[in-house]
């Protein structure tokens, strides 16, 4: 079975519930890069973003601020068909995210994109 054919099961069986179980899963998402991401002062951690049909350009959310928190409320405006963007816009990302740190020498985003059909699996088991 591929990948197309899990999220279309998953989907299915979430029923009226797609729109919580992408919520969910986006949070998941959220989380996942959090945890991977290498802290010195927190700052990086705290500035994840969540956008709704484009990206969250932001990048000023202070050392130990709620990113998490954030996502979940940006994700409450969440509307079927919209595009999920999770990022992190410091200038330093992507050299993170390219092994710059020993915290985090795989990256963040590439390690939780390997965990996506999982991600999904683990939110629509949990609507159950």
């Amino acid at each position: 079975m591929s990948f197309a054919d899990d999220l279309a099961k998953y989907c299915q069986a979430a029923g009226d519930k797609v729109d919580q179980l992408v919520r969910d899963t986006a949070i998941g998402l959220q989380a996942s890069m959090m945890t991977k991401s290498p802290v010195d002062t927190g700052r990086f951690k705290s500035n994840w973003q969540c956008g709704l049909g484009g990206m969250n350009p932001d990048t000023t959310a202070p050392a130990g601020s709620d990113a998490l928190g954030r996502t979940e409320v940006v994700l409450q405006g969440y509307k079927p068909g919209q595009t999920i963007w999770l990022t992190n816009n410091l200038p330093y990302a992507k050299r993170l995210e390219n092994g710059w740190s020993q915290q985090a020498p795989s990256g963040m985003v590439r390690l939780t994109v390997q965990d996506f059909k999982y991600a999904v699996k683990r939110a629509a088991d949990a609507m159950k």
